[in-house]
């Protein structure tokens, strides 16, 4: 009878600890399964380091001959200008021109007194940002030589680069992921929990994108890092 007993009390003590140890086990795993998802945001503001300059001008006239010599000494004039004013010739290339013919064109009322249509470009690209902007603004002197350098063909819209990333990549991250977790800790301190480990984290992708349309020589890069955090008692 002392032996049943014993053996009783036995199995009802190991009842009451498996019963525990499984209430711990599925509160640890339900523990587990409690995660906060945040993003954090970083931007910076940079100048860009290198512009694109296309040229561009146009002549008319009925004689190709003509066109290409006075094409050749506007080119020659365009050049001397850049060069006086410190750009190097391997920051200048010059397209071969682009020629239409008037007459051959279909839907053309062939009322145009000119033949041919010639567009001629000649593009810098440079890593001398402020003095490419400086120079822009002096293109009157090419208005005093008879050259219009003219504009609105979106294919030959200045364009400004920033080329440097990997050299802010770090930072930026660096302030996502603090900015991430200061969104959970806020999360966390709201549902009476605290932030523990980060479960995964995603870097996101890098944007680099005009300031606006006024200053497009200052870039604004963007990153949004997500990242799961567990939350704990």
């Amino acid at each position: 009878m002392k032996n049943w007993i014993k053996e009783a009390t036995l199995i009802a003590i190991g009842l009451i600890l498996l019963g525990y140890f499984i209430k711990s086990g599925i509160d640890n795993f339900s523990s587990k399964d409690r995660v906060v998802n945040v993003k954090g945001l970083a931007e910076m503001e940079v100048p860009a380091n290198k512009v694109t300059w296309p040229l561009m001008y146009k002549e008319v006239g009925n004689d190709l001959l003509s066109l290409y010599n006075k094409i050749s000494t506007t080119n020659e004039a365009i050049v001397s200008f850049l060069k006086k004013n410190g750009i190097t010739s391997q920051e200048i290339s010059i397209s071969a021109p682009e020629i239409i013919d008037m007459q051959a064109e279909r839907y053309g009322n062939n009322q145009n007194p000119y033949r041919y249509n010639v567009t001629s470009v000649i593009t810098v690209t440079s890593n001398q940002v402020d003095k490419i902007r400086k120079l822009i603004s002096e293109q009157s002197e090419l208005l005093k030589q008879g050259i219009a350098v003219t504009g609105g063909d979106y294919r030959y819209n200045i364009q400004y680069d920033y080329t440097d990333l990997n050299k802010i990549k770090p930072q930026m991250i660096e302030e996502a992921t603090k900015n991430a977790r200061a969104a959970g800790k806020k999360f966390a301190k709201d549902s009476d929990s605290e932030l523990g480990k980060i479960k995964h984290a995603y870097q996101g992708q890098f944007t680099i994108e005009d300031r606006d349309a006024n200053t497009p020589y200052i870039k604004k890069v963007r990153v949004v890092t997500t990242i799961d955090y567990f939350l704990e008692d």
